[in-house]
């Protein structure tokens, strides 16, 4: 272990810091053809000098990982090591914009580095992310499975939703990776990036027009509303493969980065459910975090029902986006594009939760729940269920109750859509809010 030929100079890790765009940037790249990537000591102090650098100057830190674990020949001191990269992940956390891209295998202690960092994208079929490997698992447990199927790009991307976003080769990870950059604010005190635009910020939208069906059950791409309203139809869309029942994602309106929220009608109607909540909440603090403003897109018809649901926690789970929304002190705007029922309307930031500006398109429906399921609880044993239901339409199934009552604050036509938010944006750039002091608050995790 002590020899010569055993010893490399830089030990199994560059770093330093670049430009991407001519925007500054901190990175680390390990090297698995030296000792597998393994952590050592030294290994472990050359990743936090830069982090305590970027923290220092405000600059994001990006990481390309490739790592097989702690160094074994190193002990405790390996396992030291990496107590000291989480720690400022930890203390990065909210500072400065931490990117981690799995670029091989990442085993034991390396994945939880990652795991801290605000967003993790991997390579398809060369990277892979667990605790423990297959013949581990098989040992202990007796199961049998790949690499691949334990950890590849596919199981982290659509299952376990650890992964972000998967690419296609390391070169298309690279180049996917300088473009997501551009999104993003060098630390929390900078504001949204802005950058020229020639998408006029008053063009007309008259495709959202008829974008919504009249009927209430016909399903619809809220990725169309999405690139119809945003510059240059320019979407990065986080997660595009988990919880497919809510879309987020970066855009920029009139140049300026902004996080889009929505709800897909097009899987499980809308609905929101453990994962969609995950994913929505953990969306919209990093937004909150750094200072891009959220532009929310409802149609919503409530939590997803179920004993599933109900055993796995849809209450403590659905409560994360609900205090997530309700923390957030950036510019939110909302537009409800059709259904915003129950809960669920409460939670995709309604007026209630501090949002700032509220839209309803005339297709909109904010009710506690829909015509028929409200009629039957109502009217229960009532002959005439249809009549009966289409004076509930009439009466609260469409926007006019919210508006009067302040809720919503203009009844829009669809295609004044990125007109009216372009230029809210403007009107809530100054926008300055504060809360009460606390120590930190207690998420229902």
């Amino acid at each position: 272990m002590e020899k010569d030929e055993n010893k490399f100079p830089g030990d199994g890790v560059v770093t330093g810091h670049g430009r991407i765009h001519g925007r500054p940037v901190y990175l680390f790249s390990q090297d698995f053809t030296v000792f597998g990537g393994s952590l050592s000591s030294v290994h472990a102090g050359k990743i936090c000098k830069i982090m305590d650098q970027a923290m220092l100057t405000g600059v994001p830190v990006i990481g390309l990982n490739d790592s097989g674990g702690a160094r074994i020949q190193e002990g405790v001191e390996s396992l030291a090591g990496y107590a000291d990269i989480f720690q400022r992940n930890v203390e990065a956390s909210g500072v400065v914009p931490q990117i981690s891209l799995i670029m091989g295998p990442c085993a034991g202690g390396a994945v939880y580095s990652p795991a801290l960092t605000d967003f993790t994208f991997m390579v398809k079929d060369t990277s892979y992310l667990f605790i423990t490997g297959p013949d581990v698992v098989k040992s202990v447990t007796r199961e049998e499975v790949t690499q691949e199927e334990l950890g590849g790009a596919k199981t982290h991307t659509t299952l376990s939703g650890v992964a972000h976003r998967a690419f296609e080769n390391d070169i298309d990870a690279l180049l996917r990776l300088r473009e997501f950059y551009n999104f993003l604010p060098l630390s929390n005190r900078d504001p949204a990036p802005i950058r020229p635009t020639e998408d006029p910020a008053d063009r007309l939208c008259p495709v959202l027009d008829h974008l919504v069906p009249l009927d209430s059950h016909k399903p619809y791409n809220m990725l169309d509303v999405i690139q119809a309203v945003i510059d240059e139809e320019d979407f990065f869309e986080i997660m595009p493969k988990y919880a497919k029942n809510i879309v987020v994602g970066f855009a920029r309106m009139n140049g300026r980065t902004v996080g889009i929220v929505g709800n897909q009608p097009k899987v499980a109607s809308g609905c929101l459910d453990i994962n969609a909540s995950v994913k929505g909440a953990r969306f919209v603090r990093f937004c909150d975090a750094f200072n891009i403003p959220l532009i929310t897109f409802v149609d919503v018809p409530g939590f997803l029902p179920g004993t599933s649901q109900e055993f796995n926690g849809i209450i403590r789970h659905g409560a994360k986006l609900l205090y997530a929304y309700s923390e957030a002190t950036v510019p939110k705007i909302t537009v409800i594009t059709r259904k915003a029922y129950g809960g669920a309307y409460d939670v995709m930031a309604s007026k209630h939760v501090k949002a700032d500006i509220n839209y309803a398109w005339p297709t909109a429906e904010v009710a506690v729940m829909g015509a028929k399921g409200a009629v039957s609880i109502i009217f229960r044993g009532d002959q005439d269920q249809a009549k009966k239901e289409a004076e509930y339409v009439e009466k609260f199934a469409n926007p006019f109750p919210a508006a009067i009552r302040g809720f919503v604050d203009d009844i829009l036509e669809p295609r004044m859509t990125r007109q009216r938010i372009c230029r809210d944006l403007d009107l809530l750039s100054t926008k300055k809010e504060s809360r009460p002091w606390k120590k930190h608050a207690n998420l229902p995790l």
